[in-house]
């Protein structure tokens, strides 16, 4: 049999002492927690052991001695060794280093009745038990198998955690954090060697932040509660007032952001490791959301950019209509060389046309408020940058309307002469579609059935160039401005769930996003046991970020690829870019 000791590094060179730890059951090992400093009361001992298994709920004990021989100290490890009598137990563990060298020598003191009735059948063989099992020593850093989280936080099946050793091994130093307060400078009645907290300085700033955290998650959750109760006011549910809270970028992101706010102001601690990052992730994110917003408005509202803006706007929105009109004067002539038909040429062009004229009227009637319309929209970029985004997005739609109609326009037309053109090859075929049974099957028609069908198949066939040249022309346009708002909306989706705060856990500190361990061998000295250095391995970047990404909205197509083009083939309106919610991985 092996024995395994789980050794920490920081009590490679600690005094003599006592070990303090943990067997696992079920498995041949122990977990060595800290080393208990000569000269201690054995009294004191046990009852600080007491102490630590009502704060942790694990069952820690005296695994046995260490010792570390210095000068004054030669019959040290003779006293240690019959303390064994006084912390009884079935294993008594003296383990003991020489200065000088890396291994450790292990003797096994076996006080169950099993042994003891080996020895008494045989006696004379003492050295063949010592040899049966063997010791490998595991050595671990505290501090990182402490913060990771490969140990369960909630053990749901008991049985299934009995059964994984190195899980055993994580949760009970996770547990036994109460341990590790007794600081070694500490004047008390024990003094130990294990791994130090960050100070009592850190702690009394940990525990102001917390103490000052809930009545500010109180009071945010609060106003978060009027929010809502005003949200739900009977008037935003007008038919109007919903269709636009729907489509406007904008209100997506408040409605969103005021989510991420109500989790985050809950002020129950977080039940897990995932749920801690996602509220950290959060956090992070809206802490650079805010700051990159401040840093837009800094700009925006030095040395004048508002009013700049604002007199380039007009001038920029007659520049696209001029060549919106120069664009349709070239379709309304012979474009490319192409012979189109000139009377429904005349009249596509002009009702554009007309369209246009309008849309130049609402720019200008709108100009004198168009500063005062920046700069009030530029204060959203105080709520986060992801704001000032979104509203630039619903901006842009706005001032591309005449665009969106020209392309509803000529894909309705041109939509309707394709399905026209389908239902007479059809008829011109001799067939039909079946509305019951969803397929095409063969149907007689009349002379002048075939007659009317053939003459208006004509006709829609010698008219299609023209419409399908309008609709290709303003589907390009319409795609221009939906890539440029589609950048924008990545750009939110980004800022909102890229996981920044895990991402920099895992450069600063990767031991704390954990996806595994590995062993290395240490040290192999003739006469010494074998030594092993538990190494933790990290998680990723790319898998860190697929992991803790946080729930947001997204901007990703709606269809795939070939079903974008079949419906820009066919004419049916497509919407690439939709606000649509996405699961955690």
């Amino acid at each position: 049999m092996v024995l395994k000791i789980f050794f920490p590094q920081c009590c490679n060179r600690a005094d003599s002492g006592l070990l303090v730890g943990r067997w696992i059951p079920g498995h041949d090992s122990a977990v060595v927690l800290a080393v208990i400093h000569y000269p201690f009361i054995p009294a004191q001992v046990k009852q600080y052991i007491q102490q630590i298994q009502r704060q942790s709920g694990e069952e820690l004990s005296v695994l046995g001695s260490w010792s570390l021989p210095k000068e004054g100290q030669e019959g040290l490890e003779s006293f240690l060794r019959d303390l064994s009598t006084i912390f009884p137990q079935e294993r008594w563990l003296q383990i003991s280093r020489t200065m000088g060298k890396m291994g450790f020598t292990c003797d096994i003191l076996d006080r169950s009745p099993r042994a003891a009735g080996q020895e008494n059948e045989k006696p004379s063989r003492p050295e063949e038990e010592e040899d049966e099992e063997k010791v490998v020593f595991v050595h671990y850093e505290q501090r990182k198998v402490m913060l990771s989280q490969l140990h369960p936080v909630q053990l749901e099946d008991a049985k299934a955690a009995a059964a994984s050793e190195l899980r055993q091994v994580f949760q009970t130093v996770a547990r036994s954090q109460p341990l590790f307060f007794l600081d070694r400078y500490d004047d008390g009645p024990l003094r130990s060697t294990h791994w130090q907290t960050e100070g009592r300085e850190g702690s009394i700033v940990v525990e102001l932040l917390k103490r000052a955290s809930v009545p500010l998650c109180l009071l945010l959750s609060w106003l978060l509660s009027v929010w809502t109760r005003f949200c739900r006011l009977r008037i935003f549910r007008i038919f109007p007032l919903s269709f636009l809270s729907s489509k406007l970028s904008t209100c997506v992101q408040l409605s969103f952001r005021t989510e991420h706010l109500r989790s985050i102001s809950s002020p129950t601690a977080a039940g897990g490791h995932s749920e801690f990052m996602r509220k950290a992730n959060v956090v992070v994110s809206l802490l650079v959301d805010v700051a990159l917003g401040v840093l837009l408005m800094s700009w925006l509202y030095r040395d004048g950019h508002v009013a700049a803006l604002a007199n380039a706007l007009v001038p920029a929105a007659d520049r696209v209509a001029t060549e919106l009109e120069q664009l349709l004067q070239w379709l309304m002539g012979a474009p490319a060389g192409l012979k189109m038909n000139r009377a429904l040429d005349q009249v596509l062009g002009r009702f554009f046309l007309y369209h246009i004229h309008l849309w130049i009227s609402y720019i200008h009637l709108l100009a004198p408020f168009v500063e005062q319309i920046l700069w009030y929209g530029g204060l959203s970029a105080g709520l986060g940058l992801t704001f000032a985004l979104s509203l630039l997005s619903d901006m842009v739609a706005l001032l591309t309307f005449h665009i969106y109609c020209f392309y509803v326009y000529g894909a309705r037309l041109y939509c309707m002469k394709i399905y026209g053109l389908s239902s007479l090859w059809r008829l011109f075929r001799g067939k039909k579609w079946n509305v019951l049974r969803q397929r095409v099957d063969s149907c007689s028609y009349d002379l002048d059935q075939l007659f009317i069908g053939t003459l208006l198949f004509t006709v829609l066939l010698f008219l299609l160039p023209t419409t399908a040249l309008y609709y290709l022309v303003f589907t390009l346009l319409r795609l221009g401005v939906v890539l440029f708002q589609g950048v924008l909306h990545l750009s939110v989706d980004f800022i909102n769930s890229f996981p920044l705060f895990a991402l920099g856990l895992r450069i600063c500190r990767p031991y704390r996003l954990a996806e595994g361990v590995k062993f290395r061998v240490l040290c192999e000295e003739p006469g010494s046991a074998l030594h092993l250095l538990m190494e933790i391995n990290p998680l990723s970047c790319s898998a860190a970020v697929r992991t803790y990404r946080t729930p947001t909205y997204s901007c990703y197509p709606r269809d795939s690829w070939a079903a974008l083009v079949k419906k820009l083939f066919v004419g049916e309106l497509v919407y690439p870019w939709k606000h649509k919610s996405t699961k955690a991985d």
